[in-house]
Formats: structure tokens, sequence, C-alpha cells
């Protein structure tokens, strides 16, 4: 029995009951899988079903106020994915009347989606032949080939993308696709694998020569950058605050917050007071600092160092909201783990 028809057999007894497996409609497959970048399967199911609540088609999507999108995102992460889904539901409803595109090259260029989400798509929804190489599909094949070559290089990427459609099962791609992913995910797991019961255990080379640890092998990421958020939780006698939303091309934009001091350093109760008669402007009593222990919110590239500061103020503040308010807008985790414990 050849590896991809293994894969299937595998795939047709073990795969999981996941709610975009009863439909090829590709408004739900894309949502789905632009969903699981970065996030976890038992996560992405809920929102998954609160997404297609509150927009089933793509009309409806492209419809919707940025803000309703972020605010349903909010927990995810990496907010440039809902961003960029909001923005190509907008070009599919504009550009091609709402019917998604169905050729490789045409999906590749919609924004947000590269060469693992093109060809999920396009081999699910349209049993096109095209090959999908996510985390898993990379595992099991470097296990099973015993490939060393990095996953995260440029060589590596071609090499594995050339691999994967040499193996695949053309004539039941859509199964395939979603088995050899399946198969990463349970039964080829990154962490301890239970070779034994393995279905590829008689031909894997990383079983045999016990390399299944070191494989696949990844380049490592760059140095991990700290920064340290200092948020200005001012609080009047009317039970405003003060609310601002995030601008540029960093990190949660569009996201809201409160005001935001980002120092070299952790910062104590005199120079919190100084930032803030300093930059907002805002004639304080007294400070507090709300976390004492500092938050360290990991990020893939940086790690932030934040502490939520009280300030009362001694004015009312006029360009301040009620603190209810503050509960519809999108933020992100940090802010709402906090807003969800800090009492007025």
């Amino acid at each position: 029995m050849s590896f991809s028809q293994i894969i299937l057999e595998w795939y047709g007894v073990h795969k999981r009951d996941l709610p975009w497996r009863t439909t090829i409609n590709p408004y739900n497959i894309w949502l789905s899988e632009i969903m699981l970048q970065q996030t976890r399967v038992a996560q992405g199911i809920p929102y998954y079903n609160k997404f297609l609540e509150a927009f089933p088609t793509v009309h409806d999507l492209a419809r919707a106020p940025e803000e309703k999108v972020l605010k349903l995102w909010q927990g995810l992460g990496y907010y440039s994915r809902a961003r960029n889904l909001h923005t190509t539901a907008k070009i599919i409803v504009d550009t091609y009347s709402g019917e998604f595109p169905t050729t490789y090259k045409e999906v590749l260029t919609l924004k947000g989606i590269g060469d693992y989400t093109a060809s999920a798509i396009v081999s699910i929804c349209f049993n096109q032949p095209e090959p999908v190489v996510d985390g898993n599909v990379y595992r099991v094949l470097a296990r099973y080939f015993g490939v060393d070559m990095p996953i995260n290089s440029t060589s590596g990427i071609k090499y594995f993308k050339s691999l994967a459609r040499e193996v695949m099962d053309i004539e039941n791609i859509r199964d395939y696709n979603q088995g050899i992913m399946e198969f990463g995910a349970i039964q080829c797991a990154p962490k301890s694998p239970d070779c034994d019961v393995c279905p590829l255990n008689h031909a894997c080379v990383a079983l045999k020569e016990d390399r299944v640890r070191e494989l696949p092998v990844k380049l490592k990421k760059a140095k991990i950058k700290s920064r340290y958020f200092n948020y200005l939780v001012f609080i009047d006698e009317h039970g405003k605050t003060l609310w601002e939303q995030r601008k540029g091309k960093g990190i949660w934009q569009n996201m809201y917050q409160f005001p935001l001091m980002e120092t070299d350093q952790s910062v104590d109760v005199s120079k919190i007071r100084e930032l803030a008669v300093k930059n907002i402007g805002v004639d304080v009593g007294r400070v507090t600092l709300y976390n004492t222990d500092v938050i360290i919110h990991k990020l893939s590239h940086q790690h932030l160092y934040t502490q939520f500061w009280v300030l009362e103020s001694t004015t009312p503040l006029t360009n301040g909201i009620s603190w209810q308010s503050i509960f519809d807008f999108p933020v992100p985790v940090l802010i709402s783990d906090f807003i969800k414990t800090f009492k007025i």
C-alpha cells in the first residue's frame, strides 16, 4: 500500500468531527483555514461558529464594520488575519460578484492568503490537485522520509512542496490533503507520537534511525525583543476614563486601549506621574500600580512587560468615556483581561 493510500485509510477511520468538514463551501473553508493559523482547533471552533452566526455569507462579512470584525476576533491574536479576512471579503464581493475564485493562482492573489491556504481552498472546495504543506505536513514528511532540510528555509520550503506534490493522491485530493494534516495533528504529533501503532512505522526513516525527536529541523528564530508597556488607566469623579485607538502598522492595529506609555525599562510611580502630566496633560492625584507583578505577554518576536497604572484625575476628563462603554470596543487580550477584573 502506498504512502497516500495509508494516509487515506487512516483518515477514514480517525478523522475528527469538525464543523467545517460538513461543507465544501469556499467561504467556510477559507474562514476555518485563516482562523486555524496560529490557533489550536479547540480554541478556533467557538470563534468559527460565532463568525458564521454573525456573518453567514461573504456578503455579510464584506458589509460589516471593521470594529465588529475585530471584536469577534478578540482573543485569537494576530489581528492582521482578521483585517485581511475583511479586506478579501470585500474583494470577493466587488471583483468576483461574491463567487470565490476557483484556481490556485487566482486565490493566491487575495490578501492574507499564501501558498498553504490557497492550496487547501482549491483542493477541498474544487478538487484541484494542489498539495498542502502546513506544520503538520512538514512533520509527517520530514520524519517519514528522513529529511533534515530546515522547513523554514527557502530551499526547504521548495523541497517539501515538491515532495508533497510527488506523494499526494490526485484522485482523492480533497480527503488526502485533509488526511495528511489530520495525521500530523493526531498520529505524528510534535511531542510523544505513538510510533508503535503508526501505520507508517514500517518505512519511517526517523523511527528507524531514532531521529523522531530531531525532525523536522527548523532554523532558529530572530532574537526576541523586550518592550515595556505602561497603560495609564485614568479615572475621574464621574467614572470616566481615557480611551484611544491604536494607529500605524504595529501590533494590534485599530484596536483600542488606555493611553500607553512605552519606556526603556520598568518605571516607578513618580515617572508615571511625570509622563501623565507631560504627555496626556491631565493633573492627577493618587497613582496606584494595579499589578504588582509585571505581566509578561509573549508575542512571536517580542515580549511585552506590562503594568497597569490607575490614576485618579483631579478634574473631569473632558474627552473621557464611561467605563461601561469600553466593553463594546475590540481590544487586545491584555486589555480585555484587565477590564474584566478591575472595578472602579
